[in-house]
């Protein structure tokens, strides 16, 4: 792993394998770690890199408390690493939001963009548990918000079932710096991509888990609705981080539609 300085950020990031490029983002409630169980098989057929927001492994801020902010930092990332502009990127949750955001205002940097139970807004009865969860973090630390995080990222009947992943996105989680990560929670709270997603022009994959209680599965039909010519996958009984969850079914989704 190691760091780049973009501006007055040092941005965190791993890349292996060896190919065509790869960006992988994650979502809000974990790190680059979240893609632990995928990264060996991508790694067979692409090179990878993995980055970590502001607030997260080694990656600091200060950033503005607005999606633009992260979508033009990791922009600037893409550029300082010199990756191609033939460079797919996939986004999940946060990440998917970020990822969406450059493919509005920088899509010629990127190629196919696969968004992974993510959308262009939530919905104002969604922000509410936004802003709970930054307010907490904020005056009671990460360890305060884990269990939510946990309920927000698995299903019931997963957690139940599988504490050794549950207590592993619990310690990564409880690293994050709580008001770098209350900034990003606030940010989601104010975007609104609805009107812009027809400026879109990348090949999109747009995966939803539909047991994710996080990004409800509307916000993905919203996005494959307002994205031309996109795709739409349905993973019935998965929730908010499907290469986790699932990662066969993931690799499985993604795969072909990045295949050349």
């Amino acid at each position: 792993m190691s760091d780049i300085i973009v501006g007055e950020n040092r941005i965190h990031y791993e890349q292996v394998g060896d190919g065509p490029n790869l960006i992988l983002l994650p979502t809000l409630l974990a790190e680059m770690s979240v893609y632990d169980s995928v990264i060996d098989e991508l790694s067979l057929y692409f090179r990878v890199t993995r980055i970590n927001f502001p607030g997260f492994g080694s990656s600091t801020g200060p950033i503005k408390q607005n999606i633009e902010a992260y979508a033009d930092l990791i922009s600037s990332a893409i550029k300082e690493l010199s990756l191609p502009p033939d460079t797919h990127l996939i986004g999940n949750g946060f990440g998917g939001f970020v990822a969406g955001t450059i493919a509005i205002h920088h899509g010629t940097i990127i190629n196919k963009l696969v968004l992974v139970d993510t959308g262009a807004a939530f919905p104002d009865q969604a922000k509410e548990p936004l802003r709970i969860l930054a307010n907490k973090a904020k005056s009671e630390g990460m360890e305060s918000v884990l269990d939510l995080a946990i309920k927000r990222m698995f299903p019931e009947d997963f957690i139940i079932k599988n504490k050794s992943i549950v207590d592993i996105r619990k310690q990564y989680l409880s690293k994050a710096d709580p008001e770098l990560f209350a900034n990003a929670a606030l940010g989601l709270t104010s975007l609104d991509n609805n009107p812009k997603l027809d400026r879109i022009t990348n090949p999109t994959l747009i995966i939803v888990g539909l047991a994710d209680a996080t990004t409800p599965p509307q916000l993905s039909y919203d996005l494959h609705k307002g994205i031309n010519n996109s795709q739409l996958i349905e993973l019935p009984g998965i929730g908010h981080c499907p290469q986790l969850q699932d990662p066969s079914k993931f690799l499985d989704s993604v795969l072909p539609f990045l295949s050349p």
